[in-house]
C-alpha cells in the first residue's frame, strides 16, 4: 500500500476562487494601492511593472493580479482610493444646519487641497501624456475620481436647493462649474510647472473667490 503524501500548506499569496464567503486580504489590498500610487507618482504610468508594485507592498505579483486584474485597474482603484481619502463620502453630506458658504468653502478647500497634491499632479500629467490619450484610460480615471466627487456633489446641490439655500435648474452642470471654477488658472500652471508655489500660496484668495462667484450665480434670491 502506497503511503499517502503530505498535504502541502496552502500558499497565502496564490489566487483563490472567487467563492462565496472568501473575503480577500484588506491589508494586503491598502498595500498594494499605496505602493501603487507611490510608483505611479515617482516613475510614470509605463514604467511601472506589476513586479515592482508587488516588491514593494511585500506580496507576490499573483496577489496583485488577484486583487487588481491589470494595471489599468490598479491606476483607476489609485485614483479612486486617492479621492476618496482627501474628499470622502462624509465631507460631501448636505449638513443643512451649516450656512451654506461655509458648506461650500470647506468642500472647495478639500478638493483644492487634493488637486494640487504632487500625487494628483502626477497623475494629470501621466493621463496627458500621447500613449495614454488613445487608451481606456482615461476615461476609467474619470469614472473613478472626477464623476464620483461631482455626482455626489450634485445630490448635495439638490439638498440644498430644496431647503431653498440655492436657486439652482441644473444641479448636475452646476456642480461641474463648481470644480472647473476651483481648479481654473492655478491647476494648469502646477501641472506645467509653472511657478508652483505661487498657486499653492493663493489658494485661500482663490477659493473665496471662486465660491462667492458659485453663490452670486445660484444663491437663492
Amino acid at each position: 500500500m502506497v503511503a499517502a503524501r503530505p498535504r502541502r500548506p496552502p500558499d497565502p499569496d496564490a489566487p483563490r476562487g472567487a467563492g462565496p464567503g472568501r473575503p480577500k486580504d484588506l491589508a494586503k489590498r491598502d498595500a498594494i494601492l499605496e505602493a501603487a500610487k507611490g510608483l505611479f507618482v515617482r516613475l510614470g504610468f509605463d514604467a511601472v511593472s506589476m513586479d515592482q508594485i508587488a516588491a514593494e507592498a511585500g506580496v507576490s505579483k499573483l496577489t496583485v493580479y488577484s486583487h487588481f486584474g491589470d494595471k489599468d485597474a490598479l491606476f483607476a482603484a489609485a485614483v479612486e482610493s486617492h479621492c476618496a481619502q482627501a474628499l470622502p463620502d462624509s465631507l460631501l453630506q448636505a449638513h443643512p444646519h451649516m450656512p451654506i458658504r461655509e458648506r461650500l468653502t470647506e468642500i472647495a478647500t478639500a478638493f483644492y487641497t487634493m488637486i494640487a497634491s504632487p500625487e494628483a499632479i502626477a497623475g494629470h500629467r501621466i493621463l496627458c501624456s500621447p500613449r495614454l490619450a488613445d487608451s481606456p484610460l482615461p476615461q476609467s480615471f474619470w469614472d473613478a475620481g472626477p464623476r464620483r466627487v461631482q455626482e455626489r456633489f450634485a445630490a448635495l446641490l439638490d439638498t440644498r436647493v430644496a431647503a431653498g439655500d440655492l436657486d439652482i435648474p441644473d444641479t448636475a452642470l452646476a456642480a461641474s462649474q463648481f470644480f472647473t471654477l476651483l481648479k481654473g488658472e492655478p491647476h494648469a500652471r502646477m501641472v506645467f510647472g509653472c511657478d508652483c508655489a505661487e498657486p499653492r500660496l493663493a489658494a485661500p484668495a482663490h477659493i473665496a473667490a471662486s465660491v462667492d462667484m458659485f453663490l452670486r450665480a445660484y444663491a437663492a434670491r
